[in-house]
């Protein structure tokens, strides 16, 4: 792969928010909201010390990047850093979230320097003026790698209509899931009063499946792993898929930095967003049992007693555009989804989502659509 060179721009600066020392982030959704509402009033504050880790002085960089994890799975910057693409930048584990909304939140709110979430839950944050920018895809479904919406085998439920009144399980609410499902009854001839009948009640990805079997919901949402191991058992069957909803392969997610730690440290977010797009084109290219293997590698080494054993399933890494580089269409193709929630009322200014700039890995020529 090639690498291009650095460009002259910095994202613009924004003053960092006085806000908790960094640490579990587990807080009730509404704590979560209040510390985000005070992170965009109280600006120009100082962080957390432990984001300060590369230095002292006006020219150093920070050169540990907090972040929180996922139970049981790999994340594509800890790939990145296994496999020596951050260099000396470390990466410091604050906790494990599987909600893309609050991972994103804790960024806003300087708890952690990096997080991931699906786009419209990004384009949500920035929206309501968080000071956080995407810098790359980071997640995407394609034939072999999607997110099903699940049933037993012997459920009566057939067709979009049948959902109303029912309880459909996903890992958090605002986000992916219920943008999928939302399109997917809309397009199916529910009305916006059929559609809030839909019951969707958040249950942890690792525990879907055995909720969808003890009949505690009536659907439950899979993807990846989870998803290959249940239909390994048996006994389900797929509803719809997001990629038959949407249609695909698509780009689904965002990693973001806060636009002050870009300004701050241009150099240690080239490195980790390039980093990042590395990882990406490793998985794409890389065997895939050489991929399983490394995923074991790192989960063994980090010691969270977790386990490996639905690794084994695992496809691809699933991001569709080269290098994980952003497009405008990556944002726009939720547009309708967004208006028809409150979220946004006009067009998507999309110059104010996303950068290119920190990914310096060289990938054949974006779509017309694209920026830099």
């Amino acid at each position: 792969m090639k690498f291009r060179k650095p460009s002259a721009r910095t994202a613009p600066a924004a003053g960092r928010a006085a806000v908790p020392a960094a640490g579990k982030a587990a807080g009730t959704a509404a704590a979560v909201a209040a510390t985000l509402a005070l992170s965009l009033v109280l600006t120009g504050c100082g962080g957390a010390a432990t984001a300060q880790s590369g230095g002292s002085g006006a020219g150093a960089e920070v050169k540990t990047i907090r972040y929180q994890g996922s139970p049981n799975t790999v994340a594509l910057v800890e790939v990145a850093e296994d496999l020596g693409y951050l260099g000396d930048v470390k990466l410091e584990w604050v906790s494990n979230t599987t909600s893309g909304p609050q991972s994103i939140q804790s960024v806003a709110t300087d708890q952690t320097d990096i997080g991931g979430a699906f786009t419209g839950a990004v384009i949500k944050l920035i929206e309501a003026g968080a000071p956080v920018q995407a810098v790359i895809n980071y997640y995407g479904e394609d034939k072999e790698t999607f997110t099903g919406y699940y049933v037993e085998e012997g459920s009566p439920i057939r067709t979009a209509r049948d959902l109303i009144g029912k309880k459909v399980a996903v890992n958090t609410l605002g986000a992916h899931h219920e943008a999928i499902i939302n399109t997917h009854l809309k397009n199916s001839g529910l009305t916006p009063e059929e559609i809030k009948q839909v019951q969707l009640v958040v249950v942890p990805p690792n525990e879907t499946e055995v909720a969808l079997r003890k009949k505690q919901v009536d659907v439950g949402t899979l993807g990846g792993v989870l998803q290959d191991r249940a239909l390994a058992e048996g006994g389900v069957r797929a509803l719809f898929t997001d990629v038959g909803v949407i249609g695909g392969p698509f780009d689904a997610g965002q990693y973001v930095l806060r636009k002050d730690f870009l300004a701050k440290n241009p150099e240690t977010s080239r490195t980790v967003v390039t980093g990042i797009a590395k990882a990406i084109e490793w998985e794409r290219t890389t065997p895939r049992e050489q991929v399983i293997a490394k995923f074991k590698e790192i989960i063994t080494k980090r010691g969270r007693n977790e386990s490996t054993e639905t690794l084994k399933y695992w496809k691809s890494v699933g991001v569709a555009s080269p290098g994980g580089r952003l497009q405008d269409q990556d944002f726009t193709r939720w547009a309708d989804y967004l208006k028809s929630a409150g979220i946004i009322t006009g067009d998507l200014d999309t110059k104010k989502l996303y950068t290119n700039e920190f990914n310096l890995l060289e990938t054949p020529a974006p779509a017309a659509t694209s920026k830099g």
